[in-house]
Formats: C-alpha cells, structure tokens, sequence
C-alpha cells in the first residue's frame, strides 16, 4: 500500500472515527459524549506539555495525535447530532485567522509582534461586541491560575493594568503583609487568593509563563527529594525518621549536585 498524501490520510482517520461510531465500531466509544471526553481533552492537552517540556519530537508527535483524536471524536459527536462537522470547525478557524491577519491578508501594516497582539486583542474586542463584558469570553472553568491570567490580559488590554513594574511589585508586598495579619481561616483565604492573583499579574507584566514556571519548580523539587531519598538509602538512614536540620541538610546537598 502506498503512503497516503495529507488529505488522504485525514480522510481515511475521519472515517476511521465515525465507523469507530458506528454500530459496527466500539463499545466505548459509540458512549462518549462531550461530557465524558472532557477529562481526557485535558488530559491529552497536558501530555502535549510534556511532550514539549522533555523536547521530545517523537514524544510530541505521538502527543498530538492522541490530541487530534479528541478533537475528531468531538467533532463526529456534533456531526452525528446534526450540530456541525469537523469541516465546520477548520471553516471557522480559517476564517477567524484571516479576519485576525489584515496585516498578512489585508491592506494594515504593523510595526512587529507587540502590535500584533495588540491588534489582536482589539479584532477579539470588535467580535465580542454583542457580549456585556470582556472577560465574558474566558471560560470560568479554566484552571484557576490560567483563568487569572487570561482575565488580567483582556482588562490590561484596555487600559487597565499596572503603570509600570514597580507597582505591581510593591503590591505583591502589600498582599503578603496582609496575608500575615489575616485574623482567621476565613480572611486567610482570601488574603492568600489576592497573593496569588498579584503573583500572576509579576508573570504577566515579566512575560513569565506561570504554568511552565511552577512546572519547572515542581520538577526541580521531585528531583531534589529523591535525590534526598537516594542519599539516605545509601548511608542506611530511615528518611521519615531524620530531623528537619538533617533534612535540610540532604536538602542543600542534593540542591548543590546539580550545579
């Protein structure tokens, strides 16, 4: 059998996804629905990070197409609801990329990518001109961290941000003074809350990736402690026995290992 060229073969995975479909297909996936896919799409979106992270470009494109096929299982669910099809969905997103390049498709110059993205943020506004706010259009559901994020961009893009870094920056230290003098559970919450909303407008206004920057942290930390746990097996030490300043010295060795 010859290679089939790209349209072939997205032609031949979208049948193979609606005969998976079909009467004639799977068990499982004739029950999905959008509902019970979506801890898998989040799922597979987050593999694709990993994939990223670790530079793997076998890895990625392994990631991507399990990606795709979320996208694909989605789009028959809609096809066979009478909904739209996966035509539909690559029409609207054509057509959203062209209507948002004027600058590559139509008669508007810019300067560089700074003024593309403001650009950007101002043809969203122009599409969103029948809703009442423009935050309405971030999904409350986004991980709560992201959700910050993506609401903290669409107010600054209209004006209403930090003048410069320094405020934003001395914000931050308001936020974790009042967190320290919070009398109870409850405002302890919220003083923490406002800390973290602050700390993702430091990454906004820094050009920080928040979610890759925690990630990395959360990295360095595993490969620390086990690098901790390591050294106690080897000097034949019980690791949840040990006193926080000899923890803390295993700490600070496995910490200097890495340099």
């Amino acid at each position: 059998m010859s290679e089939l060229s790209g349209s072939e073969s997205f032609a031949e995975f979208r049948k193979l996804i609606a005969h998976l479909r079909s009467p004639q297909g799977c068990p499982w996936d004739r029950k999905q629905t959008h509902e019970t896919l979506k801890t898998t799409l989040l799922e597979e979106c987050y593999e694709v990070l990993q994939a990223i992270e670790v530079k793997s470009s076998s890895k990625l494109r392994e990631e991507l197409g399990d990606l795709l096929l979320q996208i694909m299982l989605n789009s028959q669910i809609a096809e066979e609801a009478g909904e739209f099809n996966v035509d539909d969905v690559v029409r609207g997103i054509t057509a959203k990329l062209i209507r948002r390049h004027p600058h590559v498709f139509g008669g508007t110059t810019v300067g560089d990518a700074e003024e593309v993205s403001q650009r950007w943020e101002q043809l969203k506004k122009q599409e969103r001109s029948g809703q009442t706010s423009i935050l309405d259009g971030v999904p409350p559901g986004m991980p709560a961290l992201a959700y910050a994020f993506s609401i903290q961009r669409r107010a600054a893009g209209v004006g209403f941000d930090w003048r410069d870094e320094d405020g934003v920056i001395d914000k931050l230290v308001e936020e974790v003074e009042e967190l320290r003098s919070a009398a109870d559970p409850e405002e302890r919450a919220r003083e923490f809350g406002d800390l973290l909303f602050t700390l993702v407008n430091v990454a906004r206004r820094e050009g920080i990736d928040l979610e890759m920057a925690l990630r990395g942290t959360n990295e360095r930390f595993r490969s620390r402690f086990q690098h901790m746990e390591r050294l106690a097996r080897e000097r034949a030490l019980a690791f949840d026995k040990l006193p926080i300043d000899e923890l803390d010295s295993l700490w600070r060795e496995a910490k200097a290992s890495e340099k």
